[in-house]
């Protein structure tokens, strides 16, 4: 988009997106798009509270970690609008992918050091080849795939979940995620013609907050099911009476 104030990052070398870049601050290129993804780091932050709290497995620790690592590289992306910074951005994404295949499908994985090994490996290679070569549509290919490889393990929780709450932490999950793309779409898509319109609704800023939404309910519905594997008792409670998080009772022998 057409630049505002003087860049303090100099010309632009990433994707730039359907926001006018630095009409707020010369060090900030595109600002909603950067303050928007505050809400995940908060969010991400919550459930590592919650998991290191109760003693949850590391692997979800990583995983809130990780998605307070990718929301703060699109903050990077976005603030700077610079290829390094896109990359800082678009390697976590990949990385987190993998790690929520991990979390998905290691429980029934009968050789358990291969997987993590196998996914390891692969984000590493990936992390070399992606810092030498711009994939542009290869990339979303790519991540779509890793998606689209989640959902039959998330259909399968969700159907052998009896929990209503629980139940409700998955389709607060594909609501969130089906708001993001529609906005994502809306202003990748439509860009000029939302240029023409006397307010421009940020439709990759909702996409950075409701995806922010997303991998808490992702998580926290997660978190449910792999302590009922585990059978630690989990219960799906509210803070303040709205606020979802999964509270467990470990057995004694624990």
């Amino acid at each position: 988009m057409a630049d505002g104030l003087s860049s303090f990052w100099g010309p632009v070398t990433s994707k730039d997106w359907c926001e006018q870049n630095y009409v707020y601050s010369s060090y900030i290129a595109e600002f909603f798009n950067t303050i928007s993804n505050i809400p995940g780091i908060l969010l991400a932050l919550i459930g590592l509270i919650n998991a290191l709290r109760q003693r949850f497995e590391k692997r979800f620790s990583v995983l809130h970690i990780s998605n307070m690592i990718l929301a703060i590289g699109s903050m990077l992306y976005h603030a700077t609008l610079q290829r390094l910074q896109q990359q800082g951005d678009e390697t976590p994404m990949v990385w987190e992918m993998l790690l929520y295949i991990y979390i998905l499908y290691s429980p029934d994985w009968h050789y358990r050091s291969t997987m993590p090994t196998f996914l390891f490996l692969y984000g590493a290679v990936f992390a070399v080849l992606h810092s030498l070569v711009r994939f542009k549509i290869g990339f979303k290919v790519h991540y779509v795939i890793l998606c689209l490889l989640c959902i039959p393990r998330m259909y399968k929780y969700y159907i052998y979940t009896k929990d209503v709450k629980a139940k409700w932490l998955a389709k607060l999950y594909l609501g969130t995620i089906s708001l993001g793309v529609l906005c994502w779409l809306l202003d990748r898509v439509l860009c000029r013609e939302v240029c023409g319109w006397y307010f421009n609704p940020q439709g990759h800023a909702l996409w950075h907050v409701f995806m922010g939404f997303n991998s808490y309910f992702a998580n926290t519905f997660l978190m449910f099911c792999r302590a009922e594997q585990l059978g630690w008792n989990p219960a799906v409670v509210h803070f303040m009476g709205f606020f979802p998080y999964v509270k467990i009772q470990k057995p004694k022998t624990q």
